[in-house]
């Protein structure tokens, strides 16, 4: 997969591939990560990249040529990518979203700063505006690097085990089921008996019932839209049963 992040701070988005999944799939070739500095494509000697905002006000905005310029040489050198501005007027990023954008070969990501850019790039050559939520950075490069992270671990062969990113969180459509390690005993907590039964099936049933009673309790949100089967319902009321009978013995 190409990635083109065009960023004010290369060397900072840059960082996301120094080290673990993201790094190792560069390396294996799997990532193609390139930064692109909107400075290079400006046109007089400062290299001007902002100016005042039309109408006042505070800050500045980035300007539309320099922008133009290096989003434009990036769809050609990539064919057909899709181009992503992170901002935080975009849709709230999902795992599904990641998993879509997993599938295609091309990407740029348009890290805006200040006030932000020019609201013609976004007509004239965003696909898709993202939002890592209902907050404010300082500029899109963490965003950005959100994004390559995320994805880079839905690419095939990018983890270590093949059933990783399947079983992460929102994969499915839920939180994750809690993990354990040894030793099997931390102070006065010891991992749930059914994980140490050997039974699969048991041990399966367990995580879904987790994952649901989990998302319930954290992330009503995200259960109101999924359908629930029959045995997910079961599940889901066994855990908070379990949840009543705990309360009450402590």
């Amino acid at each position: 997969m190409q990635i083109s992040v065009i960023t004010l701070f290369p060397d900072l988005v840059r960082a996301v591939v120094a080290e673990g999944v993201v790094g190792r799939a560069e390396k294996r070739g799997l990532l193609e990560l390139q930064c692109v500095n909107p400075r290079d494509y400006a046109e007089d000697v400062h290299r001007t990249v902002d100016d005042r905002p039309y109408g006042g006000g505070p800050g500045m905005v980035m300007r539309s040529d320099c922008l133009l310029k290096a989003i434009r040489a990036e769809r050609q050198r990539l064919g057909s990518p899709k181009v992503i501005y992170l901002t935080p007027q975009g849709k709230p990023l999902r795992q599904s979203m990641l998993q879509s954008l997993s599938a295609t070969e091309s990407v740029v990501l348009l890290c805006g700063r200040y006030e932000g850019i020019d609201e013609r790039i976004v007509e004239l050559e965003v696909d898709e505006e993202w939002s890592l939520g209902d907050f404010v950075l300082s500029g899109g490069e963490l965003a950005a690097m959100t994004v390559v992270d995320g994805v880079t671990r839905l690419l095939p062969d990018a983890l270590g085990h093949t059933e990783s990113a399947v079983e992460d969180s929102f994969s499915n459509g839920l939180l994750d089921h809690p993990h354990y390690t040894r030793p099997e005993k931390v102070e006065n907590l010891e991992v749930p008996k059914v994980l140490l039964s050997g039974n699969h099936q048991h041990i399966k049933e367990w995580r879904r019932k987790q994952a649901l009673g989990r998302t319930h309790l954290r992330r009503p949100d995200v259960l109101r839209e999924k359908d629930l089967s029959e045995q997910d319902k079961r599940l889901l009321e066994d855990f908070m049963k379990e949840i009543k009978t705990s309360e009450v013995k402590s």
